[in-house]
């Protein structure tokens, strides 16, 4: 692409200057928690559902998660190039929102009610099918979701707030449907004293979740329509989307450093959050043997740790430039990872069913969430700088782009997780569908390894990446006084 080549050039980059509206901040951000109540959803249980309770290969359920992977490497920044240039009454954003619930809301419910009797190869279809199509109709909001919280303000703290209200309103939805789950289909019965073993509610936790999230992502999308005028357009009757477009710009995003950097750092950082988030029920049933009363209390770091993010980033960011937030953020989260585990090998932990063993993984977790929201807020908040750079580079607004790797790393953490997680527990041939407490000693002790120790290397590796991370505060405040001159001289010559 030209960079001088200005036919689709805009010169509108956000909705308001500085302070976006309550009522628009708050619709946008709560269009988050959908995101966060069908991954979780998704994340946190189906992993456990098919190779604990269906008895589907841990290495079969990994592959069908990260056979999406290869189509949202396709279908993500294809949907952010698509809208980038989408030209219509509703805007760039917008018709796409409004497309996705129902489609995601269906292939949440049959995820979890498989017909009966599949057997191992129709149980990998099936999983494999409900999962790649609900992952790539989610992309449909996501992807266009995100990139307008770059569009709303184009202030380099006021993106902050957005985003860190956008994180806020995540963990908000992770937490509720994660308590949801737990208290009411997933608790003790009678018949079974552990409730994640309950096969017949998995149905009735899914269609509660697909009817919630999807209510959130209408919502979202309607309440915040009103700011569709004043959002950035293609030029009408300008390049609409081709593949030779597509291509190059991809070709474009990737030329920039700083975008490089953040993918490949992101990339280590997914392969940490979702082998933990896809083992953390065998771990709290099987490691810890926590009954489903106490996990359900994990919603309130996922909620809680968040919160404290979202105060303490924007002072962060006063005070330190992003990079070393981020890193900061990082080593935090490596640590945090490791250390209940590690301890436990060390014999310096609790022992199970003690009364401190839970306080403390409560305490700890609630670390590693505020950790990793201080690490998302801030990631989400450069990839807004990023796009301003690209623009000064190119000319052309792509937040599309940029921020459909925020969706597939997202989702890379699921498949990542899924794939490592679902190997290790054939590797160390891990029983299925066996009470908590009478796993062989020495499969609980490599479970935790995995867990543990390992699951936290990548993350440590990615501080290498996020390293090399230049943008910072002075140099974007000059990006942006460019980018004003330039609009002037443009809207002069108009």
């Amino acid at each position: 692409m030209n960079p001088n080549n200005t036919d689709d050039y805009q010169p509108v980059t956000s909705a308001f200057a500085h302070k976006v509206p309550a009522k628009i901040k708050g619709a946008y951000a709560i269009g988050a928690a959908s995101e966060t109540i069908f991954t979780t959803a998704f994340n946190t249980f189906n992993f456990f559902f098919y190779t604990n309770l269906l008895g589907l290969s841990g290495t079969l359920a990994g592959l069908a998660i990260t056979i999406g992977l290869f189509l949202d490497a396709i279908t993500d920044p294809l949907v952010g190039a698509i809208s980038d240039r989408w030209q219509s009454r509703m805007g760039r954003r917008h018709p796409f929102m409004f497309v996705a619930p129902i489609p995601v809301m269906l292939c949440l419910f049959f995820l979890y009610s498989p017909p009966a009797d599949l057997g191992q190869t129709g149980l990998f279809i099936w999983l494999a099918v409900t999962a790649v199509v609900m992952r790539s109709c989610f992309t449909l909001f996501h992807v266009p979701h995100l990139a307008l919280g770059a569009e709303l303000s184009s202030d380099f703290y006021e993106r902050t707030r957005v985003m860190s209200l956008n994180t806020l309103c995540a963990a908000g939805g992770a937490a509720l449907i994660y308590f949801v789950g737990l208290s009411v289909f997933f608790k003790s019965t009678p018949e079974f004293s552990n409730g994640l073993m309950n096969i017949g509610a998995y149905s009735g936790f899914a269609l509660t979740a697909a009817l919630l999230g999807g209510s959130i992502m209408f919502f979202s999308a309607f309440f915040t329509r009103e700011v569709i005028p004043k959002l950035p357009q293609p030029k009408l009757g300008g390049p609409t989307f081709s593949v030779k477009a597509f291509m190059g710009d991809l070709k474009e995003a990737f030329q920039n450093r700083n975008y490089l950097m953040f993918l490949i750092g992101y990339v280590f950082v997914s392969a940490t959050l979702g082998t933990k988030e896809t083992i953390s029920i065998h771990m709290s049933t099987y490691y810890w043997e926590l009954a489903s009363e106490q996990i359900r209390f994990y919603a309130i770091p996922l909620i809680v740790g968040p919160i404290i993010g979202y105060f303490i980033t924007v002072h962060l960011h006063r005070r330190f430039d992003k990079k070393p937030t981020m890193i900061g953020a990082l080593t935090t989260l490596s640590i945090f990872a490791a250390i209940p585990v590690t301890c436990r090998i060390l014999d310096i932990y609790p022992a199970n069913h003690s009364p401190y063993l839970f306080p403390l993984l409560f305490i700890n977790y609630l670390i590693y969430m505020m950790a990793g929201s201080v690490l998302l807020i801030t990631a989400m908040s450069a990839l807004a700088d990023i796009a301003d750079e690209h623009e000064l580079n190119t000319r052309r607004r792509q937040e599309g782009i940029f921020y459909s790797a925020r969706s597939f790393f997202g989702k890379a953490s699921s498949g990542l997780g899924h794939l490592l997680a679902g190997i290790a527990l054939d590797l160390i041939a891990f029983p299925v569908g066996t009470d908590p407490g009478t796993v062989p000693e020495e499969k609980v002790h490599m479970l935790g390894i995995v867990d543990g120790p390992l699951a936290a290397l990548p993350v440590a590796i990615s501080i290498i990446f996020y390293y090399q991370y230049r943008l910072t505060r002075k140099k974007h405040r000059e990006i942006q006084t460019t980018l004003k001159e330039r609009h002037k001289t443009d809207a002069a010559t108009a």
